[in-house]
């Protein structure tokens, strides 16, 4: 962690709002939202602006406070992230910061080496991919094709890092921090020896990154083009899903009117059905590569000490491993029951 300063300042609740909006060698946070977003983030995630730099440092102190070797970044736009991510809960917030960091600890596999053109192969091959524009409500549209993914030529943690870089960018806006994201998720061509790939241990782990170890609002995920062993691949997610989570998965099968009902077709792509062209990856591809200087200066940050040991994980280790290979030999005779 940096010096003491950062820890010992008085806490927010003592002073007015502007008391800790300086602090020496922090980058001044300056606000991007347009006034319809700010309205939105106040009336969804109970975002005040004048209290906005209150809130950053409440959480400041608490990260110091309770978790002074969590080697964090403690920027004002960094913060921010969780607590929106949050609501403005401190604690909610806090667990969520600590979770983040647990996270990338305990899975070394997907973690280490962690840039862009460390996961070019992924990139290349469409397995994920941003749409151009923006729905309705604002946010932006994650495309995964898992028929695009060859398992001889990588493992499946490959397209675990390239979603999860794709995440990282996406969040770097302030748009997407109060909007979210809608996930588009194509299953065609999906077939059993894939699904294998997807136990129950790695969806353990995508599942907590995504729901408590990553400050993002996943609004929707839309499923199209779903063989019928994806129940059986549901089935072994559906246990780790929040019931809010849980609800905000819509499966279409092959239906593309009911798709566009969630997602318009003039911002999708001539495959789905839309007006928008044929799909086109490089402009993301380009968009993330030409980042690689950006994540290798944030992640320098995201290095959390060989000798802490935060509570409260949110990944327990081996024992959930076993108890998780256990519960795929259960469910391999479902997958190929729906097979």
């Amino acid at each position: 962690m940096s010096g003491d300063s950062d820890c010992t300042r008085t806490s927010p609740s003592t002073g007015s709002p502007s008391d800790n909006e300086f602090l020496p060698g922090r980058p001044k946070y300056v606000c991007s939202l347009s006034p319809d977003l700010i309205t939105k983030a106040r009336e969804e995630l109970q975002e005040k602006p004048e209290w906005r730099l209150r809130d950053v440092q409440a959480l400041r102190d608490m990260v110091c406070k309770d978790y002074p070797s969590l080697g964090t970044c403690l920027d004002d736009a960094f913060l921010l992230r969780f607590l929106r991510a949050r609501k403005f809960d401190y604690d909610r917030a806090l667990q969520l910061l600590v979770n983040y960091y647990t996270c990338r600890r305990s899975w070394p596999e997907v973690f280490n080496n962690l840039k862009p053109s460390a996961i070019k192969p992924v990139l290349e091959s469409g397995f994920v991919t941003v749409l151009p524009c923006r729905d309705p409500e604002g946010r932006h549209i994650v495309c995964i094709r898992p028929d695009r993914w060859t398992p001889s030529n990588y493992p499946i943690t490959e397209n675990i890092r390239a979603i999860y870089l794709t995440l990282e960018k996406l969040i770097q806006s302030e748009e997407t921090q109060v909007n979210g994201i809608v996930i588009l998720a194509d299953y065609k061509g999906v077939s059993l020896s894939k699904a294998s790939h997807f136990g129950p241990f790695v969806a353990k782990k995508v599942i907590g990154i995504l729901q408590d170890g990553f400050p993002i609002r996943i609004k929707a995920v839309n499923i199209i083009n779903e063989p019928r062993i994806f129940k059986g691949i549901f089935a072994i997610i559906k246990p780790f899903l929040k019931e809010k989570i849980a609800n905000r998965f819509f499966l279409h099968g092959c239906d593309l009117n009911s798709l566009h009902q969630n997602i318009p077709p003039v911002i999708l792509p001539e495959e789905y059905g839309g007006t928008s062209g044929k799909l086109d990856i490089s402009e993301w591809n380009e968009l993330l590569l030409a980042s690689e200087e950006d994540f290798l200066h944030d992640f320098s940050q995201l290095v959390l000490p060989c000798d802490s040991s935060p509570h409260d994980m949110l990944v327990s280790g081996d024992a959930d491993e076993k108890q998780c290979d256990d519960s795929l030999r259960g469910m391999k005779p479902q997958l190929y029951y729906c097979y």
